[in-house]
């Protein structure tokens, strides 16, 4: 059942400037495979302060470093990084929580899965072997011995072959002594306007004596339409006199080189980049003839959205040119960058850096913030508060 309109809370996601004026909890984090920040940012809505964080991909960095100024970022790969140089970083402290989302590509149901295990191969900018990293995670988790730990994975982890996987992994986590839980939640029950499933490990340390939590579903979920409840048709002269450079000013980041037309915007001030357009490319004639909410049966990832239910999951390459994926409900075209940053749980003055796709993979590949905010109240509430 549908919970009542009018007992289910307006949509919002608290600024970055809100964020940063939430009074402290007491409790720090330490983060590895950070991305562009999308698990801190979950954590610092509950009231964390991270203390440092790990990533490898130079644009991710980038876009990190531009949100998160107060936190330590280490830049190695993670397999040079120490236990004893993260103590060295952040003092003599005692570490509450370590989290880490681990690149995941070659578990997820929308790769090739098997086929690319103990390869290198191409992930974002870099080339990068990602099969193996949970077990890196797992080794800084020994050394380190935090209270608690949370680890995000793709649901694809607990699926199929990979299942083989997941148990080396939770024997790992288990051996680095923990008390370990890994549930398959979805950020629609979790406040956030869009279907993504995740598989979230939770541990505590063997001597703390408590069980590992996980937060419960919430009892309705957000729309497109609660999200952007601007969408409306946003129709183009088709004129190329209409369009105009990239480098005027606008409130959505967009590549070097792009244009935006004037007339291309939404109530809610949202600029619609140029790369977002489908409709010179064969996605495009598809799209056409999708219903909401229908997936084509040619282009097994497009998409058109239904403003009536969550969107479907963000990949993080759904921004390539002429590349299926989740689409925009009445327009033919991608969603916008400022869209996307509603639709994944972020505040809309995140800043985000680079290309409209570098952008569109921060968001894709992140784990959504106010998802994060979720399980992160949760291990306060119900662990770290209780610890004695």
């Amino acid at each position: 059942m549908e919970w009542a309109n009018d007992l289910k809370p307006p949509y919002s996601v608290p600024s970055m400037a809100q964020i940063a004026a939430l009074p402290p909890n007491g409790f720090n984090v330490v983060s590895t495979f950070s991305g562009c920040g999308g698990s801190c940012l979950g954590f610092k809505m509950a009231g964390f302060k991270v203390l440092w964080g790990s990533e490898f991909i130079p644009a991710a960095q980038e876009t990190y470093r531009a949100n998160h100024p107060g936190t330590i970022l280490d830049c190695r790969d993670i397999r040079q990084i120490q236990p004893e140089d993260i103590r060295a970083a952040i003092g003599n402290v005692q570490v509450d929580v370590l989290e880490g989302s681990p690149p995941c590509s070659s578990f997820s149901t929308a790769g090739k899965r098997e086929q690319h295990w103990g390869e290198v191969k191409a992930y974002s900018d870099t080339q990068q072997r990602t099969d193996d990293l949970f077990f890196e995670f797992a080794r800084i988790l020994k050394g380190l011995q935090p209270k608690v730990f949370v680890a995000e994975n793709v649901s694809g982890l607990v699926k199929g072959k990979a299942k083989g996987y997941f148990l080396e992994i939770l024997g790992a986590l288990k051996a680095a002594g923990y008390v370990v839980s890994a549930k398959l939640l979805d950020a629609q029950w979790l406040g956030v306007p869009q279907a993504r499933q995740r598989v979230i490990f939770v541990g505590v340390r063997n001597d703390i004596g408590l069980a590992p939590v996980h937060p419960s579903p919430l009892p309705y979920h957000y729309t497109v339409k609660d999200a952007l409840p601007w969408i409306v048709q946003v129709k183009h002269s088709g004129k190329p006199a209409n369009w105009q450079p990239s480098s005027r000013p606008v409130p959505t980041i967009v590549a070097d080189g792009a244009t935006i037309s004037p007339t291309g915007y939404m109530s809610g001030g949202t600029y619609v980049e140029a790369e977002s357009d489908i409709s010179r490319y064969a996605i495009g004639a598809e799209w056409q003839k999708l219903g909401p909410g229908e997936r084509s049966a040619k282009y097994a990832q497009l998409i058109r959205s239904d403003e009536n239910q969550p969107c479907n999951t963000v990949t993080g390459y759904g921004a390539r040119r002429g590349l299926a994926t989740v689409t925009h409900p009445t327009e033919c075209r991608k969603f916008s960058i400022q869209e996307l940053k509603a639709l994944c749980g972020f505040p809309a003055d995140f800043i985000l850096t680079g290309t409209y796709e570098q952008q569109w993979e921060r968001l894709g590949r992140a784990v959504p913030p106010v998802m994060m905010r979720a399980v992160a109240e949760k291990v306060r509430d119900d662990i770290l508060r209780r610890i004695k």
